[in-house]
C-alpha cells in the first residue's frame, strides 16, 4: 500500500508585481487584471468593463432587478450576500473594529483601514495634473473633476450640473423646499444632516476643528478648510476676466459682479442696489441709524465693526500700515494710500 501523498501547501502562485500570494492559478490571474487594469468582462446592458466574471454576474442583477438576499429587518434587498452582511450591521449597530490610536470603533474593516490613514497621514492616491496628493480612490476620482471640469450629474428641475452626485443631491433640495432636521434650542431646520450638525455647535459651542499652524479652533472642517488658505496663500478660484485669484469662491462670485455690473442687492428704503449682501446690511444702518458697536474707552457708538476698530487706533495708538518707501505708519490703510501719492510724484 502505496502512503498518502501530503499535499503541498508551499505550493502557492505569487503575483511578480506585488508578491501578494493565492492558492490557486486562477484567482492569481483574477489579481493580476488589477495591475494590468485588464477589464475583459463587459455588461451587455450597460457596457461596464470587470475585470473577473464573478462581477460581472453580480453587476447583471441591477438590471434583471433579481434581489436574492433580502434583510429581514427593512426588507431591504441586495444582489449578494456579502452585501446584506455588511447591511446587517447598521440594525445591530455593532461595531467590532478599533483603532489602536484613537481607540474609535467602526462597524466595517474598510472603513478602519481608511481611518488609520489619518493618523499616518498616508497619501498614495496622487493626480496626473497637479500632482495632489489624497488618502482615498473616490477623493482622488471627485478631484479629478476640477481638471476635466466633466459635469455628469444634472437636475431634473433647473437643468444645472454637477461634477459629484452628493452636490446634485444636496441641491435638489433647494427645489423640494424640504428641511427634516430640526435644532430642539431654536428650532430652526435644516435640509441637509451635515448643516444641521454644524448649527448645533453654535449652542454647544464645540469647536472640534483645529488650525495646526496658529491653533485657532472651528466648528467644522469646511471653515477650517478655508482659514488654511490664509496661512498657505492659496487661491484656486481664478476669475476669468483679470485672472485675480481668491481663496473661497464665495469671494469670487462676489468679484464677478465688477465686471458684470451687477447689484443684486436692493434697499428697501431707498431701492439703492448692491453688488454684495454685506454692503447693504452695512448701508441699512443708515436708515435705522443703529449704532451697536461701541468704544469701551470713551462709549462712543458706531454702526460698523469695522468703524470701531479703526477708532479704537486712536486710544491704542497702533499704526499697522507701513509705507514702503520712507518706513513711516500710519493707523488707517486709506492714509498711507493718500502718502504714496508723495513718493510716486
Amino acid at each position: 500500500m502505496q502512503p498518502m501523498k501530503v499535499p503541498n501547501i508551499n505550493n502557492t502562485h505569487e503575483c511578480s508585481v506585488c508578491l501578494k500570494n493565492f492558492v490557486t492559478k486562477k484567482y492569481l490571474v483574477q489579481h493580476v487584471r488589477l495591475h494590468l487594469q485588464e477589464k475583459p468582462y463587459q455588461c451587455s446592458e450597460c457596457l461596464k468593463d470587470f475585470s473577473c466574471k464573478s462581477s460581472l454576474i453580480r453587476h447583471m442583477r441591477v438590471h434583471s432587478s433579481e434581489n436574492l438576499y433580502q434583510c429581514s429587518e427593512c426588507l431591504k434587498n441586495f444582489t449578494c450576500k456579502s452585501s446584506l452582511t455588511s447591511h446587517m450591521i447598521v440594525h445591530s449597530q455593532e461595531k467590532p473594529y478599533q483603532c489602536s490610536e484613537c481607540l474609535k470603533n467602526f462597524s466595517r474593516k474598510s472603513h478602519l483601514i481608511r481611518h488609520t490613514k489619518i493618523h499616518s497621514q498616508e497619501k498614495p492616491y496622487q493626480c496626473s495634473e497637479c500632482l495632489k496628493n489624497f488618502s482615498r480612490k473616490s477623493f482622488l476620482i471627485r478631484h479629478m473633476t476640477v481638471h476635466s471640469q466633466e459635469k455628469p450629474y444634472q437636475c431634473s428641475e433647473c437643468i444645472k450640473s454637477f461634477s459629484q452626485k452628493s452636490t446634485l443631491m444636496q441641491h435638489m433640495t433647494i427645489h423640494s423646499q424640504e428641511k427634516p432636521y430640526q435644532c430642539s434650542e431654536c428650532l430652526k431646520n435644516f435640509a441637509l444632516k451635515k448643516y444641521f450638525i454644524s448649527h448645533m455647535r453654535v449652542h454647544s459651542l464645540e469647536k472640534p476643528c483645529q488650525c495646526s499652524v496658529c491653533l485657532k479652533d472651528f466648528s467644522c472642517k469646511s471653515s477650517l478648510m478655508k482659514h488654511i488658505r490664509i496661512h498657505s496663500q492659496e487661491k484656486p478660484y481664478q476669475c476669468s476676466e483679470c485672472l485675480k485669484g481668491f481663496s473661497q469662491k464665495s469671494y469670487l462670485s462676489q468679484h464677478m459682479r465688477v465686471h458684470s455690473q451687477e447689484k443684486p442687492f436692493q434697499c428697501s428704503e431707498c431701492l439703492k442696489d448692491f453688488s454684495c449682501k454685506s454692503h447693504l446690511i452695512q448701508h441699512m444702518t443708515v436708515h435705522s441709524q443703529e449704532k451697536p458697536y461701541q468704544c469701551s474707552e470713551c462709549l462712543k457708538n458706531f454702526s460698523l465693526k469695522g468703524n470701531l476698530i479703526r477708532h479704537l487706533r486712536i486710544h491704542s495708538q497702533e499704526k499697522p500700515f507701513k509705507c514702503s518707501e520712507c518706513l513711516k505708519d500710519f493707523a488707517q490703510k486709506s492714509h498711507l494710500i493718500q502718502h504714496m501719492s508723495v513718493h510716486s510724484v
